[in-house]
């Protein structure tokens, strides 16, 4: 009854001002803490971009919030004058919801999620085609033919990443498998240390990861094995043994998204079909060790003297063909996808059928595992 009755009052007060473009007072919600050096970590970076921009923005934030109380602190947020409020957690996707009905003169944005209302959009700077990339590499690097990979939740946007990753590395490296373990925690470095140590005691001498730390690639560069970053840019971490990763540029997404506000583009009545899928050619994502590094040059030697017989390409180094399907992808026309068919799970069926590629809501929805992974797959279909 007390958050119902403080949700009227704060209509009643917006809607007494009205939703003013000409000044944006935005909240973000996040999952994590800031300090993370991933998903939050990256989310921060770009809000700061893009409130140092513009002097008509001002932002707040919130970390480390339960994905089960965002509705809490979105509560806090309006009392705080915010008429943006931006939720960047899959799990913050059904109280964003609520609030954007008990809300309906504030503004929201959710990440990573596919629930739409009137004045509440949702958005993505995916990653899938950069993980492709990275199992390119991944599959050249390997001399055991086991990679690993530490995943935080078993949801399609990871499982999406994982599969696209195999894909690669299979496309390389016919035989290699990638066997994964999941922690069911989206910053926990404490697990990430255990599961990537269990992986490394089963053979695996590669490692890509969604966790929101170093944590992997440091467990793996003490070995003396080869990782991929994770959103971030890993490479102060352990130079020697990062290969590329990647990099996320959120700023792209918000600076569009509350100019478009500004301007009185975007209003709290016509975002219900307002869906950000940024990818690789809209610059919203980067493969790279850091930016503007898309290969350790440690790395690019044992890259170019990896010769593989392609099916389209011919005889091509893997150093190489990294490079193609980045200027495939990285074009507006894109030429090319890493889900591009035929394309079989891992029990056989046929997913995508040959000069098919996967639709948006298929790959939102992802729930099977791409030939060549190894290990439990909840929601398996």
């Amino acid at each position: 009854m007390k958050r119902i009755l403080m949700a009227v009052l704060a209509v009643l007060a917006l809607g007494a001002l009205g939703f003013s473009a000409e000044k944006i007072k935005a909240g973000f919600i996040y999952v994590g803490p800031i300090g993370d050096y991933g998903w939050t970590h990256a989310h921060d970076v770009a809000r700061r971009i893009v409130d140092e921009k513009y002097d008509w923005l001002e932002t707040v934030y919130v970390e480390s919030v339960p994905e089960g109380e965002v509705e809490t602190y979105i509560d806090q947020l309006v009392r705080q004058g915010c008429n943006v409020i931006f939720t960047t957690s899959f799990g913050f996707m059904d109280g964003t919801l609520a609030a954007a009905q008990r809300y309906p003169n504030v503004i929201f944005a959710h990440c990573s999620g596919f629930k739409r209302w009137d004045n509440m959009a949702t958005y993505m700077a995916d990653f899938y085609q950069v993980y492709y990339l990275n199992g390119l590499m991944a599959g050249a690097l390997t001399k055991t033919g086991k990679i690993g990979y530490v995943g935080a939740f078993p949801i399609p946007e990871v499982k999406r990443h994982i599969s696209a990753f195999t894909i690669g590395v299979r496309e390389v490296n016919p035989n290699a498998e990638v066997h994964v373990r999941w922690i069911y925690e989206w910053f926990n470095p404490a697990a990430a240390k255990e599961a990537a140590e269990a992986l490394i005691a089963e053979g695996c001498d590669v490692f890509a990861f969604t966790e929101d730390s170093p944590t992997v690639v440091q467990v793996a560069a003490e070995k003396g094995l080869p990782s991929f970053g994770h959103y971030s840019p890993m490479y102060d971490f352990a130079p020697d043994y990062v290969v590329s990763g990647q990099l996320v540029h959120w700023e792209k997404i918000y600076e569009d998204f509350l100019v478009k506000i500004h301007e009185g583009v975007y209003t709290t009545k016509n975002l219900r079909h307002v869906d950000y899928w940024w990818l690789l050619s809209q610059g919203a994502v980067e493969v790279g060790a850091k930016p503007g590094m898309v290969i350790n040059p440690k790395y690019e030697d044992v890259l170019k003297n990896y010769v593989i017989d392609h099916p389209v390409f011919g005889k091509v180094s893997v150093y190489d063909l990294v490079f193609i399907r980045l200027a495939q992808m990285g074009d507006p026309g894109i030429t090319f996808d890493p889900f591009q068919g035929p394309v079989y799970d891992r029990k056989g069926n046929l997913r995508v059928p040959e000069g098919m590629w996967m639709s948006y809501d298929a790959l939102i929805t992802m729930e099977w595992a791409a030939a060549g992974i190894v290990g439990p797959w909840p929601g398996e279909p």
